[in-house]
């Protein structure tokens, strides 16, 4: 047996951060992140779990306010489309939502995949080439866990038109926009998820999406209740 080599107070702060990340919409702080702090969140997400030890991806580190404001508009028209496929009451909650920080936060990122690369030799890739992209949302998270630990908020703007997003920072065809992310300090980190204090949605608890042996078309309890037999 493996001795845990993290101590108990390491292993707790782990389950912290992972209990404690939210995605940040409003709050942020003028402040840039320092140029070394950024660099390790970036380095977290380097170090990501990918297939075939591909690497696919890509970072770009966006401080232009001219740049940032382009992707606000971006946003405004995806989002615009994105209200009108709702009705009601639905509607006008969805339109009372904050949904990005691209002009708040001090600087933004893009994450790119690379999913043709030559990297790992197609290691994994022949049946499932998918995992590219996996590979890419591993390091987002990788940089979403660092940043909470660091005190930093993250937050991910996906209501973008992805052709609109290449033309504005001008991203090859062969390179896969996966994530267009707010970064900064925040004056403070919400208790619970945005989304669910605001009754757009809730969590489901655990059991009810847990299967044993295969899928069964029932909620997770009684499955839980099957397996415990």
């Amino acid at each position: 047996m493996v001795t845990n080599e993290f101590g108990l107070q390491e292993r707790d702060a782990v389950y912290r951060a992972i209990a404690a990340r939210r995605d940040v919409r409003r709050g942020f702080l003028p402040e840039a992140l320092p140029s070394e702090l950024l660099r390790r969140l970036l380095a977290a997400a380097h170090k990501a779990p990918s297939v075939g030890l591909m690497q696919p991806s890509r970072f770009i580190v966006i401080h232009d306010l001219a740049i940032r404001q382009a992707v606000h508009a971006a946003f405004l028209e995806a989002n615009e489309l994105a209200l009108r496929s709702y009705t009601g009451e639905r509607r006008e909650q969805y339109a009372s939502l904050k949904l990005e920080g691209i002009l708040e936060a001090p600087q933004n990122l893009c994450i790119l995949s690379d999913p043709q690369s030559d990297r790992g030799h197609q290691l994994g890739r022949h049946t499932m080439p998918e995992t590219a992209i996996y590979s890419t949302v591993c390091a987002i998270q990788n940089l979403w866990l660092a940043a909470r630990a660091e005190g930093v908020g993250v937050g991910w703007v996906s209501i973008l038109d992805p052709a609109r997003l290449r033309e504005i920072l001008h991203i090859p065809a062969e390179i896969v926009p996966v994530a267009y992310l707010c970064l900064g300090y925040v004056d403070c980190f919400g208790t619970e998820p945005e989304l669910e204090r605001s009754g757009w949605e809730r969590r489901v608890p655990l059991d009810s999406v847990v299967h044993y042996d295969m899928y069964h078309e029932q909620d997770g309890s009684k499955n839980a209740e099957a397996k415990s037999a």
